[in-house]
């Protein structure tokens, strides 16, 4: 019996890619005008940019996208005293589709947000330097990167943009989900970081958030561990470094005053936890900052 086999329509491709960043900038953050024969996105995970265009001037805050069209003219800079988290992918696509795209920007739904986050974490682990090293200007092939890292690339940019088509072609938005149809563990895992966020400057132990959500240690432990991948406290720490990294690019004040405000013991105890989640000394990061806020971003 002859088989007929059914050839799958590709209504967008994207084949290359021409830069991908993860980029941590101070306050001080200016880029300078340039344009370029491909796509690129713009997408603030933290604080607040004013993008200039051609034809257009917008101020964009955490959660909202921009896109550049080929050869539109584009710069921008930090507003409102915050520094930046960045995400900039830029690449080529033919699909007569992405003329939607033209001069367009949004804010990206919690769907939207996940399958963005899944393009970073492989963008990570595909390239050497990784997409949120001061070293990365263009991608290279890490020899060591876990099976199917660019095709997911590939194939998560394409199921993002796919997905903004479709929901400004249909006009639909998502319904915001109720309380009570979230996942119970899901809830106990936001309530934990909610408590994390509000208490930086405290040194939390897993007994306090046993105390505070009135469940077992292993329990929550397992919770925790099972919806986001590591431990509780590696979790806090992590937070923590995160914000100190804030409070460094923000440069209000010394490295011995954050490592206070963030409930450290010592500056030594600080420097320490630092370099584990960073890799980089409280200084060394703050020269990369430097060396990057002065950077011209032309690719």
């Amino acid at each position: 019996m002859e088989f007929v086999k059914y050839e799958l329509q590709q209504e967008m491709s994207i084949g290359k890619i021409v830069t991908f960043y993860y980029m941590e900038t101070s306050k001080h953050f200016y880029s300078q005008g340039e344009k370029h024969d491909f796509w690129e996105f713009v997408y603030v995970d933290k604080g607040e940019v004013e993008i200039y265009t051609d034809s257009n001037r917008l101020s964009l805050e955490q959660g909202d996208i921009v896109f550049y069209k080929p050869n539109e003219f584009h710069m921008g800079h930090a507003i409102n005293g915050t520094a930046l988290n960045l995400i900039i992918v830029s690449f080529d696509c033919e699909a007569p589709s992405m003329k939607f795209f033209e001069g367009m920007s949004f804010r990206l739904e919690e769907s939207e947000r996940a399958i963005l986050s899944h393009l970073v974490r492989e963008g990570l682990e595909a390239f050497d330097p990784p997409i949120d090293s001061p070293k990365m200007s263009r991608p290279k092939r890490n020899p060591q990167a876990p099976y199917g890292c660019e095709q997911l690339i590939k194939n998560y940019l394409e199921i993002l943009l796919i997905r903004l088509i479709r929901k400004g072609a249909s006009g639909r938005k998502e319904m915001p989900t109720s309380i009570a149809a979230e996942n119970k563990d899901g809830e106990v895992v936001q309530q934990m970081i909610a408590m994390m966020k509000q208490n930086l400057s405290r040194d939390l132990t897993v007994d306090d958030f046993c105390g505070e959500l009135a469940m077992g240690k292993t329990s929550l432990k397992t919770i925790f561990k099972a919806k986001v991948g590591v431990g509780i406290m590696e979790y806090f720490n992590k937070l923590k470094i995160e914000h100190a990294k804030l409070l460094i690019r923000e440069k209000d004040y010394n490295f011995t005053e954050i490592a206070e405000q963030l409930g450290y013991s010592s500056m030594h105890y600080f420097s320490r936890q630092f370099k584990r989640v960073t890799t980089m000394t409280p200084t060394e990061y703050a020269r990369s900052i430097k060396a990057r806020s002065g950077r011209n971003t032309d690719r």
